[in-house]
């Protein structure tokens, strides 16, 4: 299909695009299927990410950023969903857990953690999900009690990205256990962090997805995120519609990715002595996936356009998480099918894309608590 070109892209966009587009070819595409058996991506790719200003795009200059908006890391999203990748955790490291830091951390903790992030001196996760708590933040027991000027922190995470190479862990807990949501908070552990194993996924192999143990680590009271206990949950709340519209971005451009290929292979592909596209009910599908591209590309550059304006609301930001995943895994499975029994072994790019896929619908909040989301505001 014929690329196009959103709304909100402008020069300095594209030449970002090529620069980013040229990093995926030369540094990650290559390498996929060796990340994919190691379960973690080199961590050398992330100060080389650092090295060509990748990193930390929406970040202000004075802390060693990019200095560009949403739209930059948008970019970034988006080439790296058509070079056929989904082991690098920048998404996270830059478009979730620097804008924590840099939305409710203290001039002095800015300057000492965010530049770290922006070289790819130090990689960051965040550390939300435990083993009886997924989408029910509410119901973490990871418990982070203040002892004269530090926090003892106690408690385990799972499913966390970037787990094995972090070196910056924002960790949800709750300083003040009898309060509910009201009683957490956000604290910044660095380098003490015992790791558990990496886990072993679906898809999305080469992405170090990890579990994460928090034994009596003691860090600093300064390292508290806020000026106060307790406003942890609000901090989430406010960020998490970014994190849904990361996703969406994420997934139209994989689904405009598994299109374009599906396209390359029925032209060439033959049965019954004609190619592929030759067949009705391929050029049918393939015009139904098109559609479901086009009309989720729409609706995803709307909320990129309103997120610019700081006007993405959170039942929004939800629509456009479990739209465009949905619609992906639809899109996705169809394509697999048009490439047969092709389709279903690891080393065509099509069938990676459908095993990571299935993520989509889960992480993030799941699509039910989406739709729980949008219907509260109806």
């Amino acid at each position: 299909m014929a690329e196009r070109r959103s709304r909100w892209m402008d020069s300095d966009l594209d030449q970002l695009r090529q620069l980013a587009r040229t990093f995926f070819e030369k540094e990650v595409t290559p390498h996929v299927e060796r990340f994919a058996e190691q379960k973690q991506v080199d961590r050398e790719l992330w100060r080389k990410a650092g090295e060509l200003g990748l990193l930390c795009l929406s970040i202000p200059e004075e802390y060693g950023g990019g200095g560009g908006t949403f739209a930059h890391e948008a970019v970034l999203l988006e080439e790296q969903a058509r070079a056929g990748d989904s082991a690098w955790g920048n998404s996270v490291h830059s478009g979730i857990v620097a804008h924590y830091l840099n939305s409710y951390g203290s001039e002095e903790q800015k300057q000492r953690w965010l530049p770290k992030l922006a070289s790819g001196e130090y990689v960051g996760a965040i550390a939300m999900t435990e083993p009886g708590a997924g989408s029910d933040l509410q119901g973490i027991r990871t418990k982070a009690i203040r002892d004269g000027d530090e926090y003892v922190i106690n408690g385990s995470k799972t499913f966390i990205t970037n787990g094995v190479h972090a070196d910056l862990v924002i960790v949800v807990a709750k300083t003040d256990p009898a309060q509910g949501a009201q009683g957490i908070s956000l604290l910044v552990v660095e380098n003490d962090i015992r790791r558990g194993r990496v886990l072993d996924k679906v898809g999305m192999k080469g992405q170090d997805t990890a579990e994460l143990f928090f034994d009596d680590v003691r860090v600093p009271a300064s390292n508290l995120l806020g000026d106060s206990e307790g406003l942890g949950f609000i901090q989430l709340m406010q960020q998490l519609p970014q994190e849904r519209l990361i996703i969406g971005v994420c997934c139209i451009a994989g689904i405009e990715a598994a299109v374009g290929v599906t396209l390359e292979y029925v032209k060439e592909r033959t049965a019954f002595g004609k190619e592929l596209m030759k067949f009705q009910n391929t050029r049918f599908k393939l015009a139904e996936c098109a559609t479901e591209a086009a009309v989720t590309r729409a609706f995803i550059d709307e909320c990129v356009e309103k997120h610019l304006k700081g006007e993405l609301d959170i039942p929004t930001a939800a629509m456009a998480k479990w739209w465009a995943s949905d619609r992906l895994g639809k899109v996705v499975d169809e394509c697999v099918q048009l490439f047969g029994g092709y389709g279903y072994m690891n080393e065509y790019p099509i069938a990676r894309a459908w095993s990571d896929a299935r993520v989509q619908r889960i992480y993030g909040g799941t699509n039910e608590i989406m739709k729980e989301i949008i219907a509260r505001s109806l």
